[in-house]
């Protein structure tokens, strides 16, 4: 009996974290209001085909090839799917529980080389969380933490993040080293003696350490990096790895345009509280900004100057933003469409809104060859909703993930369904 209850048990358990997937080599999705986010702009009674997980056919009123299996979508809305920037996606369960946090940096020994990448597990239960509410890909990042109890502490450059689907598979890793982390401000210097001077100067060593690396790759000198760490930076001096930057104040911003200048890297900055105040700058100097445009509390001397038109700000001034929600990148990363509707209230256009949170990520991480829009070539990562996206009540009621109609429970949805069930008379513990 005791082994049958494990079983019974641990079956539960693989059936809450794991994804169920209809496989289809043809579907079509029928009578949409489709917002593409490409070239087609929004089409009315919209016909999407997707086949081998990819759209090969978007047009009004098109048809639906013979054998496809039909979706019927009339009177509700089609969109891409959501794109998560930053976060912890399947690094983490509970934040303060006993488990490790897979995207905590600590030592010198590993900084800019660090790849939470190695630690994604694409089972999480968080994964299914943010999934049925349209994200479909997310970007996974390092964090630099902070003194444990040896005094081992995070550094300015915390390592390499990555971008995943949600799909639930063993192949949701999709791109090892897009972006490196990095902290400036406030935030960097408490990784750097208590100085922000400290953490450029930092940042700096590290670029150039890396470019001395270069010249002499055979031959390690005094570096005060590890040598997988120089490595790892060869791809941010040659441009395929963008810094990713955590920074609000708008002094701090323009040393970090310096330094992209100087060194001829790229920058993504997250946070960007006072981004608005350089706005023109950042545009000339190409650098992207994830913003959460409701998270405008002064919690620091570096957001003193938040204000919640910052996002029609920067994209009226030519600057590329994508939204993250401002209290969980992670447990609530689903909460973007909240932050792109928050920004239309406040300015932004509703087109610029919607791209923020679906093309405009892709785009900012040099994946928009593959994901963020629905147009012919691309994986189908595709959400039907009853309502506007980015009304709070509205939720999707599919989702499609490299064309595959993903389960939409988590375990959330079973908990609540496990619970009300009230015309049952077995004690809650004993229900399924």
């Amino acid at each position: 009996m005791k082994s049958r209850r494990v079983l019974i048990g641990f079956t539960t358990f693989i059936f809450l974290t794991f994804t169920s997937t209809v496989l289809a080599q043809s579907t079509a999705i029928v009578g949409a209001t489709a917002y593409t986010m490409g070239p087609q702009g929004t089409i009315e009674n919209a016909t999407i085909v997707i086949e081998d997980g990819r759209f090969v056919s978007i047009s009004a009123g098109g048809v639906v090839p013979a054998g496809a299996t039909t979706v019927d979508a009339n009177n509700k809305i089609v969109t891409p799917g959501l794109f998560t920037p930053i976060g912890f996606l399947g690094l983490v369960e509970v934040g303060f529980s006993a488990g490790p946090l897979d995207m905590m940096q600590r030592g010198d020994q590993f900084t800019a080389s660090f790849d939470v990448a190695d630690a994604f597990n694409p089972r999480s239960t968080l994964i299914a969380v943010n999934r049925i509410e349209g994200v479909t890909r997310a970007i996974i990042t390092p964090s630099p933490g902070f003194p444990d109890e040896t005094g081992n502490m995070g550094h300015v450059l915390a390592g390499l993040a990555a971008m995943v689907n949600l799909g639930g598979a063993n192949d949701s890793l999709e791109q090892r080293s897009i972006a490196m982390m990095v902290s400036l401000g406030e935030s960097g210097s408490g990784y750097a003696g208590g100085s922000r001077a400290g953490a450029v100067l930092m940042l700096r060593s590290a670029l150039d350490e890396a470019a001395s690396y270069a010249v002499k790759p055979g031959e390690l000198e005094d570096y005060n990096m590890s040598l997988s760490d120089l490595v790892a930076l060869q791809g941010v001096l040659n441009g395929e790895v963008p810094l990713f930057v955590d920074v609000d104040r708008a002094s701090d911003i323009s040393v970090l345009i310096d330094v992209v200048a100087e060194y001829g890297v790229r920058a993504i900055i997250v946070g960007g509280t006072e981004a608005w105040m350089l706005a023109d700058e950042l545009a000339d100097a190409d650098i992207a900004v994830v913003l959460a445009p409701q998270d405008i509390l002064p919690g620091n001397f570096d957001r003193l100057n938040a204000r919640r038109e910052s996002a029609g700000i920067l994209a009226e001034a030519g600057v590329t933003i994508a939204f993250a929600d401002g209290q969980s990148h992670t447990h609530n990363a689903r909460n973007i469409t909240q932050s792109a509707g928050n920004a239309v209230a406040y300015g932004l256009s509703r087109d610029d809104a919607m791209r923020a949170i679906t093309l405009a990520p892709a785009e900012i991480f040099g994946v928009a060859d593959r994901v963020g829009s629905i147009e012919v070539g691309k994986e189908a990562d595709v959400v039907i909703w009853p309502a506007d996206p980015l009304e709070l009540t509205s939720y999707p009621e599919q989702v499609y993930i490299k064309g595959n109609a993903v389960e939409m429970t988590s375990r959330q949805t079973l908990l609540r369904d496990r619970y009300l069930q009230t015309d049952s008379d077995t004690p809650p513990a004993y229900r399924k």
